[in-house]
């Protein structure tokens, strides 16, 4: 992926612990007059008099539909942070009551603001359901630290449409609890965009089925969560380039080069095969990702190389447009075409803009998302100026698996928002959707999603804060991490750092299997399995990533290394023992007809269920 070939403790821990400790007085004096402490934080804060008490009595009242949906998400979320399971109603209030108000007429709201009001009862108004949805958000987060919410009114209007993460499950599978609590925490920071670049288990294409992939029914579970949560999921397959996961197995598609080399990362622009080969990829995937949108990558289809070792474009290119055409032109071409086929499902197009270098005569089909991560020739000005509209994908708000990760303390000292892009800073906002951040496996061996997690909170707070608000409400960002602490994390929230069994020596049983080893939790939260002959760690077979990937690749003790990711497990609860999956490569452990252990994805090979003693 274009990020992925980039490169790019004690400290940690006392961060952490300053987070946690230093903020305790601050807001304990907390001055009347101040808005209540959220992320993002309220700009627009009016105090009153007393102030609201939520008590187990409460009811939430809701009228409409829409107005239902919201309650009986906020229900559940209560019932998840502790405070009851109160009854959802319609109809009049009554002192200590929760309103949610739907009217389309308060415009002024937009789709996303919301007004919310506390004194002897509480209300949220808004115009549209998920703005609703967002005062909610709000009102949890008031809770946190107890059941009084000072009386007051907010108006609370997004600056940005547009408030995302950025996600490549790609190669490297991502645990489906691990991007549920993503989810979870989007929403309660009013982040709404979520974009997934994974591979969906393709039953019109088996021959690309290689490990990461994801059952359809994995999917439905997780856009189910997002729906309920406001978070659209957006899909993306790379394309025409970074496809290798899809037809590393099809050299028919691949692009080959005047040496007569194939280009397994690379697909043939020029076939109408290939095009149909992708497009039924839309129409799969469209089983399952509702999203309004649809995003095809391309980006770097010509990394490390150059499109004249391809004469077979340049022809396509003036066979099509002319003999002024450059081979850019049938880069665009193929762009301009999925972004028809994608219209003609309902769905807009997104690209990254590293691919638009200015050589082409052929321009992108106007309303084209383009998402701006990379400094080229055509700066975001000019993109805006001919009418596409632009998301800041900036590199700078990238975390890269072991290896760049966003300077969150500089970025927000620099009071950053979505104006400043790679290369350019803009004077006004205008066309600019929003920005997010995003999160690449360039070393997919480096971090463990865990070590992911840690980074990922105070960056994914930021660019809520940037994308709604003012970038820049506390005076320093030690008072903002301070204020992220202050929230949490969402109702909901899973903490994945748990070991279910405590240190110490084991006999693991498990059908056709038994071994003795000593489980020792790691910093991150999994446990190393360490026999007689060393640390239990998945080798072998190719690499992806530098990651070993390839199911049936066995898994034996090596010399035992703290720093190996390889060499960290995770134990999964199952009826009657446990499931061993790897850290890295997301696999289980099974035990082959010859009492082997080697790592399968579970829908290829029965997990053994591991019984500890």
């Amino acid at each position: 992926m274009r990020r992925r070939w980039r490169s790019s403790g004690v400290l940690a821990v006392l961060t952490l612990m300053v987070l946690l400790v230093a903020p305790v007085p601050a807001l304990a004096r907390e001055a009347r007059t101040a808005a209540p402490v959220t992320v993002p934080a309220l700009a627009d804060w009016t105090p009153a008099s007393g102030s609201y008490t939520y008590r187990r009595s409460a009811r939430l009242v809701a009228d409409g539909a829409g107005e239902r949906r919201v309650a009986d998400t906020l229900a559940g979320d209560l019932r998840d942070a502790g405070h009851g399971t109160p009854a959802v109603v319609p109809g009049g209030t009554r002192p200590g009551d929760i309103v949610i108000d739907v009217r389309p007429s308060r415009t002024t709201l937009g789709t996303d603001g919301y007004e919310l009001r506390a004194g002897d009862r509480l209300s949220i108004t808004a115009a549209t359901e998920t703005g609703a949805f967002y005062g909610t958000r709000t009102l949890l987060q008031l809770l946190v630290r107890g059941d009084r919410v000072p009386a007051g009114r907010t108006v609370d209007v997004p600056r940005y449409k547009e408030r995302g993460v950025g996600v490549c499950a790609c190669y490297i599978h991502v645990s489906l609890p691990w991007l549920e609590n993503l989810v979870r925490e989007m929403a309660y920071h009013k982040l709404n965009q979520l974009l997934l670049e994974l591979k969906v288990k393709s039953e019109a294409h088996p021959e690309a089925n290689t490990w990461g992939y994801y059952t359809k029914d994995e999917i439905r579970r997780l856009v189910a969560l997002g729906k309920r949560y406001h978070v659209e999921i957006i899909p993306e397959i790379n394309s025409p380039g970074h496809i290798d996961p899809w037809i590393e197995s099809r050299p028919d598609l691949q692009l080959t080069d005047s040496d007569g080399n194939k280009q397994p990362s690379r697909l043939d622009i020029t076939r109408p095969e290939a095009f149909a080969y992708y497009t039924s990829l839309i129409d799969e995937y469209a089983e399952v990702f509702p999203a309004a949108s649809w995003h095809m990558g391309a980006d770097e289809y010509m990394l490390g190389s150059d499109f004249a070792k391809y004469p077979q474009i340049l022809k396509y290119a003036q066979d099509r447009y002319g003999p002024d055409a450059t081979p850019q032109d049938a880069f665009i071409d193929f762009v301009n075409r999925v972004h028809t086929y994608a219209a003609g499902k309902g769905k807009k197009l997104r690209i990254w803009n590293d691919g638009l270098t200015g050589a082409n005569t052929v321009p992108v089909t106007a309303g084209t998302t383009v998402e701006h991560w990379l400094n080229v020739a055509v700066k975001p000005s000019r993109l805006l100026a001919q009418g596409y509209p632009v998301m800041n994908a900036a590199y700078a708000l990238y975390l890269v698996r072991g290896g760049f990760h966003s300077d969150t303390k500089g970025l927000y000292d620099q009071s950053w928002d979505p104006r400043s892009f790679e290369g350019e800073k803009l004077a006004s906002a205008d066309g600019v959707t929003g920005a997010k951040i995003s999160l690449w496996p360039d070393n997919g061996r480096g971090e463990t999603e865990n070590e992911v997690a840690v980074a990922l909170w105070p960056a994914l707070r930021h660019i809520a804060q940037a994308t709604w608000g003012e970038p820049h409400p506390d005076a320093t960002y030690a008072e903002f991490t301070a204020r992220g602490t202050a929230v949490g994390h969402a109702p909901g929230w899973r903490d994945l750092t748990r070991v279910p069994v405590a240190d110490g020596s084991y006999t693991f049983r498990a059908s056709g299997r038994s071994f003795t080893a000593e489980l020792r939790r790691t910093p991150d939260g999994y446990a190393t399995v360490r026999t007689a002959d060393g640390c239990l760690e998945v080798r072998g077979g190719k690499l992806t990533l530098n990651v070993p990937l390839q199911p049936g690749v066995e898994a034996t003790p090596q010399t035992c290394d703290p720093a190996n990711t390889l060499q960290r497990w995770q134990l999964e609860p199952m009826a009657g023992g446990y499931r061993l999956v790897n850290a890295i490569t997301r696999m289980t452990v099974s035990v082959t007809d010859d009492g082997r252990l080697a790592q399968y994805p579970p829908d290829q090979h029965p997990p053994a269920v591991w019984h500890l003693s």
